[in-house]
């Protein structure tokens, strides 16, 4: 029997306390060198893609910038364009969001992308539902989060009938053999839509893959339909083997109404991994990184998000405060862990710290702890495969805790018993990222331009 190819992904950390800042193997988040080693080291590995996030506003605690994140985070595409000069078959991911950018830039800057790096350009479409980050912008806050993912659709929809005006055949300048661009073969787009209404001409020839590849990461309902009808690519949270098995199948089982194929959507879980000589030793490594990660600061920080008060007294290796969280207001912007319900999350913290009675750290830590594969190479190599193997996950990205060495270990130590098994390639096959990925390039579609 065939088994079934391992995908990995790379994820450059962003805003968060994933990177252990204070170890002093990380560096800058901005050097252009960060971006360089983790995406040649992503190469190196033969990765499919290295992806970016996005954050539109710096996040807020108490009214003050939250400077236990990191503060600053370049432009995506501006950096993938530049790690496409040094970089040869790497796909690569921009985060942009739907909600305050308008669909000619954002197609347009994509579809540069994608000539600029032969084909390896992937957009992770994301929305915003709040007017925080909207008061950077001009239109402010004012889609209603119900309306997020139908402007997504719509935006999503948009740019593809740009992408789609340039036909395949359409001749581009070229003053060594005196060829020009044709005009009969850039037809006028004309989109008239509840959010968008824009017409005239696009000025980018249609990239090599026909359109880049579509990653989504939302988990609603709404989220997984979106993913189902229109995405590559899933950038999921589901990184446990059963939740996993039960997501997996939950979207699969969606494409078939939209004459796609399970194979048309590829799930990949962010993941971490900790490896150590011994099961022993990764275990013990495990529990220093989380300890790292999760500082006394950071501890009251994540506190206070879902307690909406000022915790700056309470000790964070005491118990949880016999306090009452104030739920009609908040203290923390710009996180969305802290826009749920809040009231039923400090319940289930005041649970489990009573249950295993921890301090206030120690519930962070065990409350947001995200690392999935802690072992061995060995012990690790075979647990991704049987997650793969088992329809839990058709790979991962992998978020590491260094910036930018993180994944040195996983390239050197892992990929190659992966390659062992024969369920991960050993070099790469084609030139693009659909490519990589086993997805078609998008073929014209006449009908997609109005």
């Amino acid at each position: 029997m065939t088994r079934r190819q391992v995908h990995l992904a790379a994820h450059f950390p962003g805003v968060n306390n994933t990177t252990v800042w204070a170890d002093p193997r990380s560096k800058s988040q901005i050097d252009f060198d960060s971006f360089v080693h983790l995406a040649r080291t992503a190469e190196r590995g033969r990765f499919d893609f290295f992806f970016l996030a996005e954050g539109l506003r710096l996040r807020e605690l108490k009214g003050r910038i939250h400077d236990l994140d990191v503060v600053g985070r370049p432009e995506s595409l501006t950096v993938l364009s530049a790690l496409a000069a040094v970089t040869s078959h790497l796909g690569l991911a921009a985060t942009v969001n739907s909600t305050f950018n308008e669909p000619y830039e954002v197609a347009r800057r994509l579809a540069t992308l994608d000539h600029l790096s032969g084909g390896r350009a992937a957009w992770n479409v994301v929305t915003s539902y709040d007017a925080f980050t909207g008061e950077n912008f001009r239109r402010g806050g004012y889609l209603d989060e119900a309306d997020r993912y139908t402007r997504a659709a719509e935006f999503l929809r948009t740019a593809r009938e740009l992408w789609d005006s340039w036909r395949p055949d359409t001749v581009v300048a070229d003053a060594g053999r005196g060829e020009f661009v044709r005009s009969d073969g850039i037809e006028t787009f004309r989109h008239q839509g509840r959010h968008i209404a824009i017409e005239g001409r696009f000025n980018v020839p249609r990239g090599p893959q026909g359109h880049p590849v579509i990653i989504q990461a939302g988990d609603s309902e709404e989220g997984r339909e979106f993913a189902a009808s229109d995405a590559d690519v899933i950038f999921s949270r589901h990184s446990r083997l059963e939740e996993g098995r039960a997501f997996y199948k939950d979207v699969k089982a969606r494409l078939a109404k939209y004459g796609r194929r399970p194979d048309d959507l590829k799930i990949l879980p962010a993941v971490t991994y900790v490896l150590g000589d011994t099961e022993e030793e990764a275990a013990e490594r495990a529990a220093e990184i989380r300890r790292a990660q999760v500082s006394p600061q950071t501890a009251i920080a994540f506190l206070e998000g879902i307690w909406g008060r000022d915790l700056s007294d309470v000790d964070p290796d005491g118990p949880l405060p016999d306090i009452e969280p104030d739920f009609a207001e908040g203290v923390s912007k710009g996180r969305a862990q802290f826009r749920g319900d809040r009231r039923a999350t400090a319940e289930q913290w005041r649970e489990v710290a009573r249950q295993k009675r921890l301090t206030v750290r120690e519930l962070v830590i065990e409350v947001t702890g995200r690392q999935t594969f802690v072992g061995t190479a060995r012990t690790v190599a075979d647990q991704i495969d049987e997650f793969v193997q088992t329809e839990a996950a058709d790979g991962f990205i992998f978020v590491p805790h260094l910036t930018p060495s993180g994944l040195d270990d996983l390239v050197d130590k892992v990929v190659p018993l992966l390659q062992e098994k024969g369920v991960f390639r050993a070099d790469y096959t084609g030139p693009t990222l659909r490519d990589h990925l086993g997805l078609a390039a998008v073929p014209h579609r006449q009908e997609a331009t109005l």
